[in-house]
């Protein structure tokens, strides 16, 4: 049977699997199955959506919502919309703007965005022309000399946040990337000529305009920006296994500003984070692509923020594809929520006109459902609007 979505525009796609349609039909197999995929057997991958189906919402009536107010306030930063960007690796893959356009697009809705270690556009750049609240994802290297680097390009570049990542002390088992040959930079194997062949805008995109780079990292590492290499075996081989609380409180003093810890899944960790003066925690489980079989941070959510959400901002990441799972995250306790996939394949789609669609799909989503459920601040939503199955 022929998929109908296909021959939507992106102005007509109404969701994440609209979207997501688009990006598998766009991109050679290998790009596409390094956004889509996870670790293992994908069961956490699932999970992370399929959690917030085993919560309904109870909605509230008469309460006047002609007016409501979608914002919210994040590590001391106030956002239009309470969801933003979660910061991903490798977009000038998924498409030739990449994180220009990502930025361009949360700009447009007040809301926040990062951008990765191994991102693809220079934080220079990206500190120039964006003035929305802006996060960098940092990953602590084995290279002293380049972690310290990577901390004044933030500073310089006049970021907001770091959030350090603490959940990729090794790479997962991403068995897609496998079968598929993926490496960054992309090269070609028999596993992929053809995929890549027949997505001639795509090659044609990647060969002909800027070329692929990654600027925070290319002065000190090799591989990713001249040696390719499968995102696993970098994790594996370029990050300090060594990492430690002391390491991430260091970190913290040097930086100066807000810092986040990005994959707290335990509420020890929660509890230890707030020990090192973190500003925020991201409770993620990476999408899914680090230990399968872990739990899904929306079910994991309400222990944390009972442990920790009077002294530290929690931040829900992961699994969101609808404004009723961001409602539903705020109203166990979470003061934000993030996500990676869901701008993705709108970014592969469509550039900075996709990712705009899918924020906005998300605003109205949020805004209707904010009236539905008879709220017009979302400090009003709390547990009295769930029931958890």
């Amino acid at each position: 049977m022929i998929d109908l979505k296909l021959f939507k525009s992106v102005a007509d796609s109404r969701n994440t699997n609209d979207f997501r349609a688009f990006a598998k039909a766009k991109l050679p197999s290998p790009i596409f199955h390094y956004i889509d995929g996870a670790a293992d057997d994908e069961v956490t991958y699932r999970r992370n959506t399929s959690a917030y189906e085993q919560c309904d919402l109870i909605p509230n009536v008469l309460a006047g919502v002609q007016e409501i107010d979608t914002s919210v306030e994040v590590m001391g930063m106030k956002i239009d919309i309470p969801i933003f960007c979660s910061p991903t690796a490798l977009q000038r893959l998924f498409h030739y703007d990449g994180e220009r356009a990502v930025a361009k697009a949360a700009e447009k809705y007040g809301t926040m965005f990062g951008v990765s270690s191994l991102g693809t556009v220079s934080l220079k750049e990206i500190g120039e022309t964006i003035s929305t609240p802006k996060m960098f994802q940092f990953y602590y290297h084995k290279d002293k000399a380049l972690n310290d680097a990577m901390i004044e390009m933030c500073k310089e570049a006049n970021f907001d946040a770091i959030a350090l990542t603490v959940d990729t002390i090794t790479g997962g088992n991403r068995e897609r990337d496998l079968w598929t040959g993926f490496t960054t930079p992309p090269k070609l194997t028999w596993k992929s000529l053809i995929s890549f062949a027949l997505h001639p805008s795509w090659s044609l995109n990647y060969l002909l305009r800027e070329k692929f780079s990654l600027p925070q990292l290319e002065q000190h590492v090799q591989k990713g920006t001249n040696i390719a290499v499968s995102i696993g075996d970098y994790f594996s081989t370029m990050l300090d296994q060594s990492m430690d609380w002391k390491d991430a409180a260091e970190i913290n003093q040097k930086w100066g500003k807000k810092f986040c810890l990005k994959g707290v899944m335990s509420v020890d960790d929660a509890k230890r984070a707030v020990d090192i003066g973190a500003h925020a925690i991201m409770v993620s489980n990476h999408g899914g692509r680090q230990l399968d079989g872990c739990i899904s941070p929306f079910d994991q959510l309400a222990d944390i923020v009972d442990a920790v959400g009077d002294q530290i901002d929690v931040i829900c990441d992961g699994g969101i594809r609808r404004g009723t799972h961001v409602l539903k995250a705020l109203s166990v306790g979470a003061k934000a929520c993030s996500g990676g996939r869901w701008y993705l394949y709108a970014l592969a789609a469509g550039g900075q006109p996709g990712v705009e669609k899918a924020i906005s799909n998300m605003k109205n989503e949020i805004e209707r459902d904010m009236k539905l459920m008879g709220v017009t601040k979302l400090d009003q939503l709390s547990r009295n609007n769930l029931k958890f199955r």
